[in-house]
């Protein structure tokens, strides 16, 4: 009776052994959505950002976050019935900071391109963007091409950066593509003579360059338009769906349009 537990209990053993080596099933939809983040149905909503990204994200004088991306945000929580909270990031690993769980959603001027799509799920654009150039304004260069030989500036891990690897024949042709943490780094640089031209998205540049008058100027040129677009995880369908519909009923009601208005002076909201 013994040696036929013994063989019993082997038999069961190598069987077990077999079905461990066996080919590994694909997940079911049921068991992904179990094993999904809970964001969609969670009652807070951890939104990761640049918080040195202005006018989009960025710190006011009382340390407070504001921005036209935060004020975007807070509506759509409310929206939702949810806390948003914010977590500042380093954009260079925002991928790995979104898909390693420490944060639900990037809503920072996210730009949308094919690279940032095999790991990011996108909602619909609702900004349009372009990268440009800044120089100096007593600089002399005057167009791409006088880029030539020059020190050129981006921020790391943003769009500016594949915006200037696209255009091969200019990034051929300059010294050196400097790249930095945060473009207010990057625009002391360039005041300090330390760059000769910034490549940044057209919101941020141009806020900056606003508010100090006569000592930057924007090139007629530029690296190109793009849209802005909220990401999340590409497991997380259920929260992107219904960020995408809050969105469209801030786009349908004018809360969107009030908010760009007040950051923007006008509504520069892509519908």
């Amino acid at each position: 009776m013994k040696k036929r537990i013994v063989l019993l209990t082997a038999g069961l053993m190598v069987a077990g052994l077999f079905v461990g080596c066996g080919k590994k099933e694909e997940p079911t939809a049921a068991a992904a959505a179990a094993s999904a983040p809970a964001a969609a149905t969670a009652k807070a909503i951890v939104i990761g950002l640049d918080d040195n990204f202005p006018p989009m994200g960025f710190r006011n004088d009382k340390n407070e976050l504001v921005g036209f991306d935060i004020d975007l945000a807070r509506e759509a929580g409310k929206r939702l019935g949810v806390e948003v909270t914010f977590k500042p990031i380093d954009w260079s690993a925002k991928e790995a900071e979104l898909n390693g769980n420490r944060i639900d959603v990037l809503w920072n001027g996210l730009t949308i391109t094919e690279e940032r799509k095999a790991n990011i799920l996108f909602t619909t654009p609702y900004l349009e963007n372009r990268q440009i150039i800044v120089v100096a304004d007593k600089s002399p260069i005057k167009t791409k091409a006088n880029l030539a030989g020059a020190v050129v500036g981006v921020q790391d891990g943003s769009s500016a950066v594949e915006a200037m690897q696209k255009d091969a024949a200019t990034l051929k042709s300059i010294k050196e593509l400097k790249k930095f943490g945060d473009n207010v780094t990057a625009l002391m640089d360039l005041t300090a003579g330390r760059l000769n031209a910034l490549v940044v998205d057209e919101v941020v540049g141009r806020y900056y360059t606003a508010k100090k008058p006569g000592e930057y100027r924007v090139l007629d040129e530029n690296f190109g338009t793009e849209d802005y677009g909220v990401g999340m995880r590409k497991s997380d369908t259920e929260l992107a769906g219904k960020l995408q519909k809050a969105l469209d009923s801030m786009k349908a009601d004018g809360a969107a349009a009030t908010i760009s208005t007040k950051w923007f002076g006008k509504d520069i909201v892509k519908k």
